[in-house]
């Protein structure tokens, strides 16, 4: 088996089925790149697209990133998951700032020292955007460099992981790397898919241990099941006098980590009790069927509790901690996770053209 004929076949490949006309490929600047890979992570193509189309064109250059507030930041990331991707490239922006002169880092270690940024994604990204040689190790690639060296294990193994670092190393070219790079990514996310592999038009199954061996779908080994754990939790749906809504903060750290959200109520508290904490009398009260989301760790059960409640004045001036109230028709230009915002727009249709022009206003409430 040659490696050079590896390399050469799937250029040949690119060169007549790759994707070309992504919305990165057009101006591939390290920055351009960089927010493609972060948004790519653990996403698929097709829902990244008008994710990417979107965010670049509030936040078309580092600059205009680092700039931002973070919960600019992540309302634009709302829907799409994983919200410390949009922390950490926020994070990161500030820091090519402020530690670059607004420049992209060229070197592989400068660039994983972002936050964010492991080995693959810097590589990507220079190997995308500056045809930097550099190997890679995202999903697709694991899937592809298992099949065709019939690799044993599951690639979150730190031994499997090494092997399929030496592969890529191996395997990566000289010349063209930067499509390479984007053409092994191709072959792993059309062809060498993961339930449907179309090993009859693959231009490597000629050498494909996995393919010699019948049973290409064995590779890579799945990971270790475990039966994901259930929690539960009551968010509260505020609503004062006015008819604004009760928003905290969750904590960096967690699930919707920075993401604005509803309150929750803590086992130990009754809804009263939650209220009197909070200097807030409850006029009304009903009680939603809970619905399932979930995490790739646990399933999280949540029960909906609408308040109807009277505040008093001074705290929402006074009371430093994350509670806002605010106006309900603006919370589509927040940074809420998916399951809050649909619940929000069940409970309390909102019609486009009432959506405010501003960022919105948040008002301190205890």
């Amino acid at each position: 088996m040659s490696d050079d004929h590896f390399a050469a076949r799937l250029l040949a490949w690119f060169d007549n089925h790759g994707r070309k006309d992504l919305p990165w490929q057009d101006d591939p600047t390290p920055y351009r790149v960089w927010v493609s890979e972060v948004m790519l992570q653990q996403t698929q193509v097709s829902t990244v697209i008008p994710y990417y189309l979107r965010f670049m064109e509030r936040f078309p250059d580092v600059a205009a990133l680092a700039g931002a507030a973070v919960d600019e930041v992540l309302a634009h990331w709302s829907g799409l998951g994983y919200y410390s991707r949009a922390r950490n490239l926020h994070r990161a922006a500030q820091l090519i700032r402020d530690e670059h002169n607004g420049r992209f880092p060229d070197s592989i270690d400068a660039v994983m020292a972002l936050p964010g940024i492991g080995r693959s994604t810097a590589g990507a990204i220079l190997s995308l955007a500056l045809k930097q040689r550099h190997p890679i190790l995202d999903g697709n690639v694991k899937r592809v460099l298992s099949r065709y060296h019939a690799v044993e294990g599951w690639p979150g193994v730190p031994a499997v992981d090494r092997e399929l670092w030496r592969l890529a190393e191996l395997l990566t070219p000289q010349q063209r790397t930067d499509d390479y790079t984007q053409a092994i990514m191709d072959l792993g996310a059309t062809l060498c898919s993961r339930n449907r592999p179309m090993c009859e038009v693959c231009p490597q199954r000629q050498d494909c241990q996995a393919h010699a061996k019948g049973a290409p779908k064995n590779y890579p080994a799945p990971k270790p099941r475990k039966r994901l754990p259930v929690r539960a939790a009551t968010l509260l749906v505020v609503f004062d006098e006015a008819g604004e809504l009760l928003l905290e903060r969750r904590p960096p750290a967690g699930i919707w980590g920075g993401l604005w959200s509803l309150p929750e109520l803590k086992p130990e508290l009754t809804p009263d009790a939650w209220g009197s904490e909070h200097h807030m009398t409850i006029r009304e009260r009903r009680s939603y069927p809970a619905f399932r989301h979930t995490f790739s760790h646990f399933h999280l059960d949540i029960t909906p509790l609408e308040l109807r409640v009277s505040a008093q004045q001074h705290d929402r001036i006074m009371e430093p901690v994350e509670l806002v109230w605010y106006k309900p028709p603006s919370i589509r230009q927040l940074g809420l996770p998916a399951p809050v915002k649909c619940l929000l727009e069940r409970l309390n249709p909102i019609n486009e053209e009432q959506l405010d022009d501003s960022y919105g206003e948040l008002r301190k409430a205890r």
